[in-house]
């Protein structure tokens, strides 16, 4: 489990094919990888990656082609986000993020605000109905409130430090990105779904 708060910006320095997908090997950044070992969870712009070596600055991940295929992909040179799994006793201070990203959204519209940038999306059309003004959205795995919502575009705001400190910075009208809706939204439909009856096999 993340909160969606980057504490880090790492860079792709290799991306090997591998049985099933791709290995990954990530330079870290500025992210501390002292207390990382092998099987640990880190969040890669907001995909959940299991560590499978380490070594000083870097960290290596297999990534399985489900994943590539349904995630905006991670290719070697490319910047991304990165957050270690949470520990029950961190702060919250964005909202809870599984890293299992729901689907990819496109930028629309990015439009200077004063020092912040209005960021639009264009979300698939089944994930739109999940996200609602003033609700939370991960969006390359970064904890974003909601601005506004028209059709399947939603709009968030970026600050000067969500800026500086992720790779939204950077950011292009028609670049593709990770989104993870807000998982009570997925729990409140499920409770409004009628109940579940028995199965054929467990009656017999």
């Amino acid at each position: 489990m993340f909160s969606g708060m980057i504490a880090a910006v790492g860079k792709v320095s290799a991306a090997t094919p591998a049985a099933g997908g791709l290995r990954l090997r990530i330079a870290a950044g500025g992210l501390d990888l002292g207390d990382v070992a092998a099987g640990d969870s880190i969040a890669v712009n907001g995909v959940c990656l299991t560590v499978v070596s380490r070594s000083a600055g870097e960290f290596e991940a297999d990534v399985s082609q489900e994943t590539l295929a349904c995630t905006a992909g991670i290719a070697a040179g490319g910047r991304i986000n990165l957050e270690k799994a949470l520990r029950l006793a961190d702060r919250l201070g964005g909202h809870l993020v599984s890293g299992h990203v729901d689907g990819v959204g496109a930028v629309t519209r990015l439009e200077p605000a004063g020092d912040n940038r209005l960021l639009a999306v264009a979300a698939p059309r089944e994930l739109a109905r999940y996200v609602a003004r003033k609700g939370s959205i991960a969006v390359n795995g970064v904890s974003l409130t909601v601005n506004e919502v028209n059709g399947v575009e939603f709009t968030v705001n970026l600050i000067p430090h969500t800026l500086a400190a992720t790779n939204l910075g950077e950011l292009r009208v028609r670049d593709k990105v990770n989104l993870e809706v807000d998982m009570l939204a997925r729990y409140v439909e499920r409770l409004r779904e009628p109940e579940p009856t028995e199965t054929a096999d467990k009656r017999r």
